[in-house]
């Protein structure tokens, strides 16, 4: 249980030094990243979806869009009238942000008005990710659709990367090939798949 949370704790400190209760003055390298996106993306007309599994995470972004006075919805697992949300973003244009959270906006919602998809921190599985990043790939897109993953250099956010990769790499021989998918592939790497 201790290797668990201090995985979680490595993955917060990725994303703000405040998800682990340090309050500090100075922003982090992701926020100031996730500025500059957000800036682009809306001088160029385009709609975003910020996801993060982090609902505080969420919430600092939204302290941060609110004092640029930027308009964008918001949903996590508490919120009410969720299809009041999505429809409210999908209607006006003139609301250039939607933050949400992984696990309540990762299926089920077509939000086709957007044309940019950006993954503050990074999920074990990337089929979590895909999901998520499909809520843009709905009927009715009729934009190219840019996805981003924010991910912190020589950090733990790097080791979850390599393994989506292995994780999809799997995937795609069981599917694209006739060679089974246990050629390869260690007990360790099975077992790391199936959890």
């Amino acid at each position: 249980m201790k290797m668990l949370t201090g995985l979680l704790r490595l993955r917060q400190v990725c994303c703000d030094l405040r998800l682990v209760g340090i309050d500090k003055e100075e922003t982090s390298a992701k926020l100031d990243l996730l500025d500059e996106l957000l800036e682009e993306a809306i001088d160029g007309e385009h709609r975003v979806l910020v996801f993060s599994q982090f609902v505080s995470m969420l919430h600092i972004i939204r302290e941060r869009l609110e004092k640029r006075e930027i308009p964008f919805c918001y949903l996590d697992g508490s919120s009410k009238q969720r299809q009041e949300i999505v429809d409210r973003f999908q209607s006006d244009s003139a609301i250039p942000v939607f933050l949400i959270s992984l696990k309540a906006g990762g299926v089920g919602l077509n939000l086709s008005a957007a044309d940019t998809v950006i993954h503050f921190d990074p999920w074990w599985n990337p089929a979590v990710e895909a999901q998520a990043t499909d809520r843009a790939h709905r009927i009715g897109q009729t934009r190219v659709v840019t996805a981003y993953k924010l991910i912190t250099r020589d950090t733990v956010e790097e080791k979850i990367l390599k393994l989506q990769e292995k994780k999809r790499a799997a995937i795609d021989a069981a599917i694209d090939s006739e060679e089974p998918l246990m050629t390869g592939l260690t007990t360790e790497e099975l077992e790391e798949l199936l959890s």
